[in-house]
């Protein structure tokens, strides 16, 4: 096909021309003083985008790994932990912590909506005899479009009166969702490299807390690759204990400029305006919003739910093979179900108006019911922002 591809799935997400030439770089000696600079620079910097001034950890992994390297820190066998279950990958997190023998107690969730802060908080008020060692949460549950309320959990756990440890993955979130892992008190911060620091897979982190660190010394989970100490304490000189992923280190160094040259807060409103534009063109299109709590809407993308007995990977097909644009599969429960649409990391009103564009034509060529108009709406939505931008300006 002639002309650029689409990528529009919850991430991967595009990587920008920056980033890639930084990647590019000639690879150098991992014990050098060079070497040094850029690993002093880029873990001083992650902590600006955890808003932290703790130590961030990062491996050459998924984020699987972080996901791991997260329980084996800080649990031991046969501990129990409470999860919510907000969909996939909160029910994946499950499945690693049980295989290291975690006792995981899932609060049920009907996989449109975050987690709940009120069940938490009563689940953790029940709990007199304190076993329950850790609360675990995705924030942006990439599966479903639904963004937990971490602050509100926070609160939740604190009015409880428990000294659980809190663990959050932000994996889809960090850098394109407002997130404050001190501010919040949160542990154990998970992500990944592939969505909004815009950079390929192969990077992970952790944002440890001082409590989660000293879980860490006390704690019996075996773990090698994965230890902080280890990690923490070579990394003060700019190093690793293993060899690194140097390449998307010089990437990430490009990523984290770019992401201080717009601001942060600039980049939570610009994904805040483009979700709210495609959720527009959804309700145009005739079509529903899968997560049901508008306070839960994620910036990051939105999951839309097809007509009953209409096949969303068939419309995906469609799609792809008539406008060269890749959306996002249902996973999980809502597999065959939901499309999804990612607008996160280097995306603008330009890029997802295309992508809207290639919705509308495909579910057309799909025969999938809805009424025309998406991309409209979307354009007056952004229109409708601009103006509203332009009057604060001026008050």
């Amino acid at each position: 096909m002639q002309g650029r591809h689409f990528l529009h799935i919850p991430g991967p997400s595009p990587i920008p021309d920056r980033i890639l030439r930084a990647i590019a770089m000639p690879i150098i000696d991992h014990r050098s003083a060079e070497f040094a600079a850029l690993g002093k620079e880029v873990l001083d910097g992650s902590k600006a985008v955890f808003k932290t001034k703790q130590p961030v950890v990062i491996y050459p992994s998924s984020g699987t790994g972080a996901w791991e390297a997260a329980i084996v820190n800080t649990l031991s066998p046969g501990d129990t932990v409470l999860m919510a279950e907000t969909g996939h990958f909160a029910t994946l997190w499950k499945t690693i912590a049980t295989r290291f023998g975690v006792e995981v107690e899932l609060i049920p969730g009907d996989w449109r909506r975050g987690a709940d802060p009120a069940a938490i908080e009563a689940r953790l008020s029940e709990d007199k005899s304190r076993q329950i060692k850790a609360v675990m949460v995705v924030h942006n549950e990439t599966s479903t479009g639904a963004t937990s309320r971490v602050a509100e959990i926070r609160k939740a756990i604190d009015a409880a009166g428990h000294p659980a440890l809190f663990m959050v993955d932000t994996i889809s979130s960090l850098a394109s969702v407002d997130y404050r892992h001190d501010e919040w008190q949160v542990d154990v911060t998970v992500s990944g490299s592939q969505k909004g620091l815009m950079l390929p897979p192969g990077l992970s982190f952790n944002a440890v807390s001082e409590k989660a660190l000293a879980a860490s010394k006390s704690n019996t989970l075996p773990r090698s690759f994965w230890d902080w100490q280890e990690m923490i304490k070579i990394n003060a000189g700019g190093f690793f204990p293993y060899t690194p992923a140097t390449n998307l280190l010089y990437g990430l160094k490009e990523a984290l400029a770019m992401l201080r040259e717009e601001g942060l807060d600039n980049v939570f409103s610009r994904h805040q305006r483009l979700a709210s534009a495609c959720r527009a063109a959804v309700k145009a299109w005739g079509l529903e919003v899968l997560c049901q709590n508008p306070a839960e809407h994620s910036p990051v993308l939105t999951a839309v739910l097809m007509p009953p007995s209409h096949d969303a990977d068939r419309f995906r097909k469609i799609a792809l093979e008539k406008y060269n644009i890749s959306l996002g599969s249902g996973l999980g429960k809502v597999a065959g179900k939901v499309f999804r649409i990612g607008h996160l990391g280097e995306c603008n009103e330009l890029a997802l108006l295309g992508a809207l564009s290639g919705v509308e034509m495909g579910l057309a060529a799909a025969g999938v019911p809805h009424r025309s108009g998406g991309v409209a709406a979307a354009m007056a939505e952004f229109e409708g922002s601009e103006s509203g931008n332009q009057a604060k300006a001026v008050a």
